[in-house]
């Protein structure tokens, strides 16, 4: 003979909604009298049966400031390139003025930050508003000129 598995599991026995008063759950179904959730079809959105929601759960996170300044950031082989094409004068100042009638910066953008990638040959007399300690040293090593705008 065999030995059965002890283990044996015992169906609950299903609720059926809706089938006379002796079930437990007729006439109204355990939803109460008249309203809004006891309709079918309807649930009220975000309630969690009074437990706090998890929109308010969550923190609020970001925030958009005002008066953000918009940046735009160029780095030194965009310049070289200008150079290159002949688009900007080495003699002459190059600026953020400059930079937007070459449509190289959006007109959105009210200052201008440099910073160091690549490499710049020719010496440039440059004015910005914000730039990188080591594009810095790469115009200073150049001969360039660099003019800090407050």
């Amino acid at each position: 003979m065999t030995k059965l598995n002890s283990t044996v599991k015992i169906k609950s026995k299903k609720i059926r909604v809706g089938r006379g008063i002796g079930s437990g759950k007729g006439k109204t179904s355990g939803r109460g009298v008249k309203g809004q959730k006891s309709r079918s079809g309807v649930a009220i959105k975000s309630f969690e049966g009074g437990q706090m929601p998890l929109y308010r759960r969550l923190p609020k996170r970001g925030f958009n400031p005002l008066k953000k300044e918009k940046i735009a950031i160029i780095n030194l082989d965009k310049i070289q390139k200008l150079l290159d094409s002949k688009k900007i004068d080495s003699n002459k100042k190059v600026d953020i003025e400059v930079l937007k009638k070459l449509n190289v910066v959006n007109k959105k953008y009210n200052k201008i930050k440099i910073l160091a990638t690549g490499e710049i040959n020719e010496k440039v007399d440059i004015s910005v508003h914000l730039i990188s300690k080591k594009a810095e040293e790469k115009l200073k090593k150049n001969g360039s000129i660099v003019d800090l705008i407050k």
